[in-house]
């Protein structure tokens, strides 16, 4: 009997660590397939796209010549970062890609005035490395850190932060080259068409070259972790908006059958008094990303797995209350569980927003078609986010409440047509509750959705043709939408 059980026990021991090992591999490699050959891909991989080349600058100049040598050559260009995009929004077929990582030098740091000067390729795990040592942090980011800033101002981020609006607000000014070779500042008096156009502009007015950021000083914050019901979270917003104290918040609201868009919790950051000490500030990284990976993976297959998920999501999230954190790791959320790569299925974002007071009501909506839905959803993530006026293509209509949704599916046409054709149903249902989607992730939405969501689309269209009337800068993402009746 004995040595039944430690033969057991060997091969779970053996198993795990094997598992452990393959995990560890797959991060190490987990960008390897966006580039096979001359085929290209981003992070969604479900377009991959044959393309001429791809370049890369160091240096301004260096930038300027693959432009102009792509122009010379009669070759689109599309401007990538980590490729975090899932929509064909950094490639087009034939043309350049023009790979943006490279150029990633902190230029200067500025604590009277709370700036911090970085090139475009630069990301925010390179800026809270060099804010930390100062004592600064970040005003406004995503909750992970890996994307670049270039990429980030593309798509007009927001995150956790309830009081400074999207990233768009936060930047004080940009180069930019144009389509047309020539550079030029950017800011919201010199150039406030020019401003609103590249914030969450996908890329398609030029490349931005550096940027001044407004930073703020890393706080320490207390986390107050509760849990609301559906009916109250529109209140319960209303109140938070106006505490001074509460800097940062999130919510989850469970897709596990057993629960399904009905259990929520919150999680607040509370500023407070307490000394920022060393071991506050030292920045955080990754821990046991393994074990999270692997429920999160058991979701992706089961019901079972997804009650389970949410069940240790939620004992851990409120387990979290009363903890001290800094305010840059409270912006440096785990991120290594999430770098999910397989051969036959893909993990997709898409995220959806809706005012303040329709929350209960849509989520009523949404729950009721998820029930007849087989869609496989394995998370919505929730946050506050403000009306927004610092782009043309503005998702904060009005203060909103954004629900960010993670999809697993398959590869084949079948597959992505399934999920489509579910998601579209879901896009259908924020429309009606005067919502909109947001842009950056595969593009499910039909033409007619996205301009209900988006109404200035085609006044933005009009802006793309006045500064680049070569569609000389172009990609997979603009094309489709751009074209289609």
């Amino acid at each position: 009997m004995k040595k039944i059980c430690f033969v057991i026990l060997f091969l779970i021991v053996f198993a795990s660590s094997v598992s452990i090992a393959v995990f560890q591999y797959s991060l190490i490699h987990y960008t390897d397939d966006l580039n096979q050959g001359m085929t290209i891909q981003d992070v969604g991989r479900l377009l991959p796209t044959k393309i001429e080349r791809i370049e890369k600058g160091k240096e301004a100049d260096q930038i300027v010549h693959i432009l102009k040598k792509a122009k010379q050559d009669g070759l689109k260009v599309s401007i990538a970062g980590k490729r975090h995009s899932q929509g064909g929004h950094t490639f087009y077929p034939d043309g350049v890609v023009l790979d943006m990582t490279s150029f990633n030098k902190i230029l200067g740091i500025d604590k009277n005035r709370k700036t911090i000067h970085v090139q475009s390729g630069t990301t925010w795990d390179d800026i809270q490395n060099a804010l930390a040592p100062e004592g600064l942090a970040v005003k406004v980011m995503q909750s992970q850190n890996m994307f670049t800033v270039g990429g980030s101002i593309s798509v007009n981020v927001h995150g956790r932060d309830i009081k400074n609006e999207s990233l768009g607000n936060s930047i004080n000014w940009f180069h930019l080259l144009l389509p047309n070779g020539k550079i030029v500042k950017v800011d919201r008096k010199s150039e406030p068409e020019l401003f609103k156009n590249v914030i969450g502009g996908y890329g398609l007015f030029g490349v931005i070259l550096d940027v001044e950021l407004q930073v703020t000083d890393d706080e320490v914050y207390e986390i107050h972790t509760k849990k609301v019901s559906v009916e109250e979270f529109p209140k319960y917003v209303h109140s938070l908006r106006e505490n001074p104290e509460v800097k940062m918040a999130y919510a989850r609201i469970s897709v596990a059958p057993k629960t399904s868009m009905n259990s929520m919790f919150v999680v607040e950051y509370h500023k407070t008094t307490k000394p920022l000490t060393e071991n506050l500030r030292k920045l955080k990284e990754d821990q046991q990303p393994f074990l999270t990976y692997s429920f999160l993976n058991l979701s992706r297959k089961t019901s079972f797995g997804k009650d389970w998920l949410w069940y240790l999501q939620e004992k851990y999230f409120l387990s979290l209350d009363k903890r001290l954190i800094s305010r840059n790791n409270a912006m440096r959320s785990e991120s290594d569980f999430l770098l999910y790569k397989n051969q036959m299925n893909t993990d997709t974002l898409q995220e959806f927003f809706v005012p303040i007071d329709e929350y209960p009501s849509y989520v009523k909506d949404m729950g009721a078609f998820l029930k007849q839905d087989d869609i496989n959803l394995l998370n919505f993530t929730i946050r506050y986010v403000s009306k927004d006026h610092s782009s043309r293509l503005s998702y904060g209509k009005t203060d909103m409440i954004a629900l960010v949704a993670l999809f697993n599916h398959g590869k084949q046409k079948q597959d992505v047509e399934k999920a489509q054709k579910s998601i579209q149903k879901m896009i259908d249902i924020t429309l009606k509750h005067n919502g909109t989607f947001y842009l950056p992730y595969y593009p499910y939405a039909t033409k007619k959705q996205l301009l209900e969501s988006y109404p200035n689309f085609d006044e933005f269209v009009h802006e793309k043709e006045k500064y680049d009337p070569d569609e000389s800068i172009t990609s997979l993402f603009y094309e489709r939408y751009r074209n289609e009746n």
